[in-house]
């Protein structure tokens, strides 16, 4: 009597690794396109929520309308560089989101590293800023904002701090652009 072995192979690649590889996106404005990369290992909620919104077009049409400069922020005891960004209509605005403090993904705000706006713990939905700089005050324990909670960074620039450098030059009162920089879309770009 013969003896039938079966030799099963199994590669073990796991469907998450495929989900957690880095996003790229373009965002593209009236002063030229931002590449950016986003980190949805690192970041999950965080990512599927920008993501949500490029997916939806809802970023089409927004704008960058805020910066912080060392002209603007001379008065803050705490001082930052940033472009803010994606105010969409009140329809197109979806739930706020948990925040994944630096502290959890170890995403650290650094020179053109993307992170979202909010108010409280808890309270991001579509608008997201770019650092100029490394900017330190806006990690988990910083002292940009009062409950020492930070901001969830979650991506980068790649491509496009030119760009980002050009909108933070425009003309601003009390930070807020006089004239808005228009962001014609965001899209994936892989």
């Amino acid at each position: 009597m013969k003896k039938i072995i079966i030799l099963c192979l199994t590669i073990a690649i796991p469907f998450a690794t495929f989900a957690q590889a880095p996003i790229h996106c373009l965002i593209k404005t009236e002063l030229g396109d931002i590449a950016i990369e986003l980190y949805p290992a690192k970041a999950p909620v965080t990512v599927a929520n920008f993501m949500r919104y490029v997916d939806k077009n809802s970023y089409n049409g927004s704008s960058f309308f805020r910066v912080c400069t060392p002209a603007n922020e001379a008065t803050r005891k705490v001082k930052i560089q940033v472009i803010q960004g994606g105010n969409v209509p009140a329809n197109q605005s979806l739930d706020s989101i948990k925040m994944e403090t630096t502290q959890y993904t170890g995403l650290l705000h650094k020179n053109g590293t993307l992170s979202m706006a909010r108010g409280g713990p808890n309270s991001a939905t579509s608008e997201f800023f770019i650092c100029i700089g490394n900017q330190p005050a806006l990690d988990y324990g910083g002292a940009r904002n009062p409950d020492g909670q930070g901001f969830a960074a979650f991506g980068k620039v790649t491509a496009g701090m030119d760009v980002v450098k050009k909108i933070q030059a425009q003309k601003d009162t009390a930070q807020y652009l006089i004239k808005p920089v228009k962001i014609y879309g965001i899209s994936r770009t892989e």
